[in-house]
């Protein structure tokens, strides 16, 4: 229950400027989450592309240094962005402040 009907009402005039000042968060976090949608769904929409060309291009490597001899300098790159990325989030949620 609100105050003011106890009291007196608020004029026409403030309940106005509050109704506009409401329409408009609303309608600006509805750009944003809008604006969000336009960059994640095309990503989305993606990801099963980028999965699939990695996978042929960790295939293609294991053929390459296989037919070459050379060791997969692609495995060995990857693991290691892996373990810094594994470090990283690790202590970022250990230090994290709730």
């Amino acid at each position: 229950m609100h105050a003011y009907l106890i009291t007196a009402k608020p004029g026409r005039w403030r309940r106005f400027a509050r109704g506009l000042r409401v329409c408009t968060v609303r309608i600006l976090a509805l750009l944003v989450m809008a604006a969000l949608a336009t960059v994640v769904f095309p990503l989305r929409c993606l990801r099963p592309v980028v999965i699939y060309l990695a996978t042929r291009a960790a295939w293609l490597e294991l053929w390459a240094s296989s037919v070459t001899g050379i060791g997969p300098v692609g495995a060995a790159i990857g693991s290691g962005l892996t373990d810094e990325f594994v470090k990283e989030f690790h202590r970022a949620r250990t230090s994290a402040t709730n």
